[in-house]
């Protein structure tokens, strides 16, 4: 099976789930832990529970969160070493229903270089993905965009996921041109014209609809598919759309079809969100 090099963030998360609504201005129990976060980082670990063989490129800091960012990844990590700059961090507060919100620092996820990237992690028939937070900022945009360069020559297959609605703009999508097939939530495909306006600068592009499932096109043909049913009530949706690139990916090069690889997806996801944290049980 081929490798799925994952470029982008490692995150320690202090992740606080409320009991109740947040009190602004006040006190709002919460119980608190730490784990491991970042995009790129889940959707590596994620791979790895799905059975994929995975790569994560990415950086941190020379620091007690660095060493437990690199002690908590289970798949192949090439992490630089930033001298200057602190792991990246993130504060996630989950709501009682699950839903969550994110306050991060990317420390040295800001300093991802060029240089970061070796020449071995490209190889034909292999697929690189990229997390959007790496385009989207400017000091790790120049190596996400020489990895997506280097890729394409190499013969490698490209995904993007926009990773943020709230950091995307119009720039984003000539930043994300070189990738064949875009990963947005239905708030980033908005925010970024539609699908409509996707499908005419991507080759495909799949939708994360959340609750209502997941829809894949290439501008002509379309596929769409329910959420899988969850086996427990929702915890923590914190890392699902990583888990779902995850289950997608996965499938898609074993040779699912779209069909399949929406539902592969999906199943990913349901599992992510009746787990605590962003990660797979024991990830």
């Amino acid at each position: 099976m081929s490798r799925i090099v994952v470029l982008g963030e490692v995150m320690v998360d202090v992740v606080a789930r409320l009991s109740g609504p947040l009190a602004e201005g006040s006190d709002a129990p919460a119980s608190i832990s730490v784990g491991g976060g970042g995009s790129a980082a889940n959707v590596a670990a994620w791979l790895a529970f799905a059975g994929a063989p995975a790569t994560l490129v990415a950086r941190v800091g020379d620091d007690e969160f660095g060493a437990l960012a690199r002690a908590q990844l289970v798949v192949d990590a090439r992490l630089a070493t930033d001298p200057n700059l602190p792991t990246g961090t993130c504060i996630v507060l989950v709501a009682p229903g699950g839903e969550r919100s994110m306050v991060p620092d990317p420390g040295a996820n800001a300093a991802l270089s060029p240089d970061d990237l070796p020449d071995e992690l490209f190889s034909a028939g292999d697929h690189l993905h990229v997390s959007g937070y790496s385009l989207v900022r400017p000091g790790p945009r120049p190596a996400a965009l020489s990895a997506i360069s280097r890729a394409r020559v190499a013969g490698m297959s490209v995904s993007v996921d926009p990773a943020s609605e709230a950091l995307l703009s119009p720039e984003f999508l000539s930043l994300a041109s070189g990738a064949d097939l875009l990963l947005p939530n239905s708030v980033e495909a908005e925010a970024l014209g539609g699908v409509a306006a996707l499908t005419a600068g991507f080759p495909e592009v799949v939708v994360k609809l959340g609750a209502e499932g997941a829809l894949w096109t290439n501008g002509s043909d379309e596929e769409r598919v329910p959420a899988a049913p969850m086996p427990a009530a929702a915890l923590d949706t914190t890392g699902a759309g990583d888990a779902f690139a995850a289950g997608l990916l996965a499938a898609r090069l074993r040779g699912a079809s779209p069909r399949e690889a929406l539902t592969a997806g999906c199943e990913l996801a349901a599992r992510a969100v009746v787990t605590l944290g962003a990660r797979p049980p024991a990830a």
